[in-house]
């Protein structure tokens, strides 16, 4: 791992360090014009906003350096118009990059040939869009099992796999529905359920919950989480919503006029935001949801006697969750790792700090 991977790994979670990534982005760039590929080229391959405006492109992404390990959720997010949803494109290669290189497992995308592509996107990569482009003439059953006649798969392998995942995102009973007859929500799990169909390595999903209604959006929210621990693939997932990003990610990209201006966990990215357009962005995000106890806990391998040490709190637990049996207890409560071993101890006054913290609204 070279040191530009090492950087985009920073503040990952501890479980995934020390493995090969899955996926990397290297200096990419997509800018949309003529001649974009020659304006990179003399410029040294770097430009500033002002030199693309002038040269008459539009910059999409800039620069981009990222690495996605194996079986991770990451997020990136951003306003309207960041680049967020060309980047997920360029990391498929549904768009060619201007510039730089991306590599699935060590492998060049930029180097396949055609059929390698529609191979590797047959069998290794899933993708869900925030427009469910279901096929209105074939049933729920067709629909999710087209990827796997695309493959080429015999008709009966094809519809156990399709009933087996129609049955996994809860839409047994409608397998001779067409989309016409499903709400959104439903059709959505239609996606979700092709898109694993091939059960992919890479998951790609752009946005796919936000033409949903809030209520229906929040139980997608809860499916793609059940889904997740499911199966094991890794996630790229496209959002503009805090709130999602912090409840769905291991880690969170903010992007900003084509470029990432901070990769770590929502944790870290609350804590120390690397500059005022972070801080700015992540004010919002209710601390109590994404902090977790070992982030404000006093660090110590005892508690005071007589002081509510019978109560134990995890230290990986979200301070949100463990809030109320802090407040019951008559003092500090202990905080144990996973061993069960004490490793520091939480009081009332630092929960309540947290709850209160104006900047989570």
């Amino acid at each position: 791992m070279d040191d530009r991977q090492r950087v985009a790994l920073e503040g990952l979670d501890r479980r995934l360090i020390g493995s090969t990534p899955k996926l990397v982005c290297e200096g990419a760039w997509k800018l949309f014009g003529p001649g974009a590929e020659g304006f990179l080229r003399a410029h040294g391959g770097t430009a500033t906003l002002a030199e693309i405006g002038s040269a008459g492109l539009v910059p999409a992404v800039r620069n981009v350096d990222l690495a996605v390990q194996a079986g991770e959720s990451f997020v990136v997010m951003g306003l309207s118009g960041c680049g967020k949803s060309t980047l997920l494109r360029c990391l498929s290669r549904i768009t060619e990059l201007t510039a730089g290189r991306i590599t699935l497992d060590g492998r060049d995308l930029g180097l396949l040939s055609r059929d390698e592509l529609v191979d590797l996107r047959r069998h290794k990569m899933g993708m869900v869009f925030q427009h469910f482009a279901l096929l209105p003439h074939l049933t729920v059953l067709e629909n999710v099992a087209f990827p796997l006649r695309i493959q080429g798969r015999s008709a009966v392998e094809r519809e156990a796999r399709a009933r087996e995942l129609i049955e996994v995102v809860g839409l047994g009973g409608r397998e001779q529905y067409f989309p016409r007859q499903l709400s959104g929500g439903q059709q959505q799990r239609v996606g979700i359920a092709r898109s694993l169909a091939v059960n992919p390595e890479v998951w790609f999903l752009d946005e796919p919950f936000s033409a949903l209604d809030p209520l229906i959006r929040s139980e997608m929210q809860e499916e793609f989480l059940r889904l997740r621990n499911m199966f094991s693939t890794t996630i790229v997932f496209i959002t503009h919503d805090l709130d999602e990003a912090v409840r769905l990610a291991t880690r969170i990209a903010i992007m900003r006029d084509g470029e990432i201006i901070q990769t770590d966990t929502p944790e870290q990215l609350i804590l120390r935001p690397a500059n005022s357009y972070v801080e700015e962005f992540t004010r919002r995000i209710p601390r109590a949801k994404v902090l977790t106890v070992g982030s404000v806990m006093r660090a110590s391998t005892t508690v005071e006697a007589g002081s509510g040490s019978d109560s134990v709190v995890r230290v990986d637990a979200k301070i949100c969750d463990v809030a109320a049996a802090v407040l019951a207890a008559p003092g500090p409560v202990r905080v144990a790792n996973a061993t069960g071993s004490v490793v520091g101890s939480l009081d009332r006054e630092t929960v309540i700090s947290v709850l209160a913290d104006t900047r989570s609204r």
